[in-house]
């Protein structure tokens, strides 16, 4: 029975990292060096509803997929790494304790966390490995932007998705 299980969690992680290519691929605002998209939307989706290590895995590989199907290969280990952590944080903080509802600090902190990582992580990998510090300073207004609107999709979409469908919650990971 352990290994039904075991092949329903690579199943769900493997349509959970297309959701996420799909999300980053398909709305995309252009900016100096790249673009803004709506993965932060599935990441959070994902961290909210399917857990940690699901959110790490499908946030980290469809990023970073995306990237190098764009032809922005240079982003996809920096994607991989920030979205990647993004999802495993958010879902560490939002993680329910029992029959426990997730307080609105726990949300708050989460948010806290989510926008930190992603602007911050761009700024200090793109900064070290693709451009200039001030190159890499210039995006973090559009980071806080994406994440932010990301995390408020993302939850709305997980408490929906949570309603219409409760058993949704018990494939966490």
């Amino acid at each position: 029975m352990q290994g039904n299980r075991n092949a329903l969690k690579v199943a769900m992680v493997s349509v959970l990292t297309a959701v996420v290519v799909v999300f980053t691929m398909v709305v995309r605002i252009p900016t100096a060096r790249g673009y803004l998209n709506l993965c932060d939307v599935a990441i959070c989706f994902i961290a909210f509803t399917f857990g940690p290590w699901s959110a790490f895995i499908a946030a980290g590989l469809g990023t970073a997929l995306a990237d190098l199907i764009s032809g922005y290969a240079q982003w996809a280990p920096i994607s991989f790494v920030v979205h990647g952590v993004e999802g495993l944080l958010v879902a560490l903080i939002v993680q329910k304790k029992g029959d426990v509802a997730v307080s609105l600090g726990r949300k708050a902190l989460a948010a806290f966390v989510c926008i930190a990582t992603v602007s911050l992580g761009y700024f200090a990998l793109s900064a070290l490995f693709v451009s200039t510090v001030s190159v890499a300073a210039a995006e973090i207004p559009g980071n806080i932007a994406q994440s932010a609107v990301g995390f408020v999709l993302g939850l709305a979409v997980s408490a929906a998705v949570k309603r219409a469908y409760p058993p949704v919650s018990s494939l966490a990971w």
